[in-house]
């Protein structure tokens, strides 16, 4: 008979001593991208987050399990020290999705994971919730070209559910809901009616399902795993009141932004950092601020639906 540590081996994936000591034991862990460390903020902002997040998350009784590449070699959980690396050394980490995940393995790169392949890497490992910021989606105009994210078939896919602030305004919202419906993604709304758009409590979108506690959201969890449907889910959770008035700010740079790329004739890869720069300084970065207190709040409810889930168990 071989043990799931020996599986987890075999398929090339390193667990750290603290995750693997939680899984045995039972304990709630928590999945955590990485590549909001080397792609998602400067240094040393990125590395101050990174631990700032991994405490909140022990503080409501987690572990947690952020995730990534270094070497070619998938890491489930690392230690302070890969953490600065990571942060630290950005230049040298490729942004790694599901489709990357062969290639920075056979060239023993460095890779930051994205919400696909960090759900792909936490299924493997037996974990059943990931903790992100927001997810991919539909763009607009995504019906003319095709421009949607790995996230969604992603998550209609493997069976983690994704605790996030929802999708960037930016995207088409309405289209992105119809997406995940289609690939049998269950997404709900914590605390709320309509389905939050990042930065934004409310989209204008009515969230297809509604949760108000942990023990629900477990519940939810739970009743999909036993019903092995291969799938993930999505929970949507508003950015907290307090940081509405910033989230709102940042949102009218963002539009702002895209205006001014749209101008600039800018295109594909180039596209994200000129937003990044710019929204930055069109908020004096306030967006950097906003966007910690949101992760760090949806790191909070993702925990407690983790403990939740596992208790019951």
């Amino acid at each position: 008979m071989i043990s799931r540590a020996a599986a987890r081996a075999a398929q090339g994936i390193v667990l750290s001593a603290e995750v693997q000591r939680a899984l045995r034991e039972g304990t709630a862990v928590v999945a955590l991208e990485s590549t909001i460390i080397s792609h998602g903020m400067p240094f040393p902002q990125n590395l101050e987050t990174a631990r700032a997040v991994e405490d909140v998350v022990r503080g409501q009784g987690a572990v947690p399990a952020t995730i990534a590449i270094l070497d070619g070699i998938p890491h489930v959980g690392l230690t302070d020290e890969q953490l600065h690396s990571l942060a630290s050394q950005a230049h040298r980490v490729r942004k790694t999705s599901r489709r990357d995940l062969p290639y920075v393995m056979a060239k023993r790169l460095h890779g930051a994971t994205t919400v696909s392949a960090t759900m792909l890497l936490a299924a493997r490992a037996g974990i059943h919730i990931f903790v992100t910021g927001g997810i991919g989606g539909v763009h607009r105009g995504g019906e003319s070209t095709m421009d949607v994210s790995a996230d969604l078939t992603e998550l209609g896919r493997t069976p983690v559910a994704v605790v996030c602030a929802g999708a960037k305004s930016i995207l088409d919202i309405p289209r992105t809901l119809e997406y995940l419906e289609t690939q049998g993604v269950g997404v709900a709304a914590y605390g709320a009616d309509e389905f939050p758009a990042f930065f934004t409590r409310r989209s204008g979108c009515r969230a297809p399902l509604r949760i108000d506690t942990p023990e629900e959201g477990a519940a939810l969890i739970r009743a999909s795993l036993q019903l092995d449907l291969h799938s993930g889910m999505v929970i949507g959770v508003p950015v907290p009141e307090a940081a509405a008035a910033a989230g709102e700010r940042v949102e009218r740079a963002t539009q702002a932004a895209l205006k001014e790329a749209a101008g600039r004739g800018l295109a594909g890869a180039e596209v994200t950092p000129f937003l990044l720069q710019r929204i930055r300084e069109l908020t004096g970065g306030a967006s950097l601020d906003a966007n910690i207190a949101l992760i760090k709040h949806n790191a909070a409810v993702g925990s407690q639906i983790a403990v939740a889930l596992a208790s019951a168990a």
